[in-house]
């Protein structure tokens, strides 16, 4: 099974429509992210309406990519529609590994030059639209503002990938280390990251936690050192929080 590959305005406007039929999460003002991603997050999940940049900049980090599919795998499973738009390396089996489901996903992976136009079709019948913030169109703050304003208005959620102003939240992995090299040896399996929060409004305060990306199938928050000792490290906490 792969995601719905969608080329040319045709089948943009087909998908388009069958998205935008009554939406199984019920149309719920917040749509649900991984319990460890909640902390971050001022509505503690995917407010409709809301920009959500993931990345901050053009160098993206190492977990950015694992941060992506963990923050829409819950509104995914809930039953919403989510579209990623510019990412031709985008794979579906990653995202059918971090429990996307893929019926209900549409890829496009060269949106051109009119990346704009592609964009705001989407958000009128997808639930979540990804966007990489393509580096060969400038992306102006009136093009920026004009489609958060979209989302807003139709009640999706517009989470660009790479540097984007004016985000209500943005999220970005400051630092990351591998687990499961030995001694000359192993093989790597997971990576502990810190991810940062910062945006305005509710979001003004600067949060951090630590998670594992991924971890045992599912993004985890890293354990801390009193958790583990008094359940046998079972026990997942937040261990890393500013404010």
């Amino acid at each position: 099974m792969a995601g719905r590959m969608v080329v040319g305005s045709a089948a943009l406007a087909g998908l388009v429509r069958p998205a935008s039929a009554p939406d199984p999460a019920g149309g719920h003002r917040v749509l649900p992210v991984r319990p460890e991603l909640t902390g971050l997050l001022p509505n503690r999940g995917l407010r409709r309406g809301s920009t959500i940049a993931v990345g901050g900049g053009q160098t993206r980090p190492s977990g950015t990519t694992s941060l992506l599919l963990a923050l829409l795998a819950e509104a995914s499973r809930a039953g919403s529609w989510c579209a990623v738009v510019g990412m031709p390396t985008f794979g579906a089996g990653a995202a059918a590994e971090a429990g996307i489901v893929l019926d209900r996903l549409a890829l496009v992976p060269q949106p051109g030059p009119e990346w704009p136009t592609v964009v705001a079709a989407l958000i009128d019948g997808v639930d979540v639209v990804v966007t990489a913030v393509p580096s060969t169109v400038s992306v102006s703050a009136s093009v920026a503002d004009r489609l958060a304003a979209r989302a807003r208005q139709r009640g999706s959620v517009l989470v660009p990938y790479g540097r984007w102003d004016g985000a209500d939240v943005t999220l970005q992995v400051v630092r990351g280390i591998w687990q499961g090299l030995g001694p000359g040896r192993g093989r790597l399996r997971r990576r502990e990251v810190t991810i940062s929060a910062r945006g305005r409004g509710a979001a003004a305060r600067p949060r951090e936690v630590k998670v594992w990306l991924p971890g045992d199938e599912l993004t985890r928050v890293v354990p801390g050192p009193a958790a583990a000792a008094r359940s046998g490290a079972t026990r997942l906490r937040v261990v890393a929080g500013r404010g």
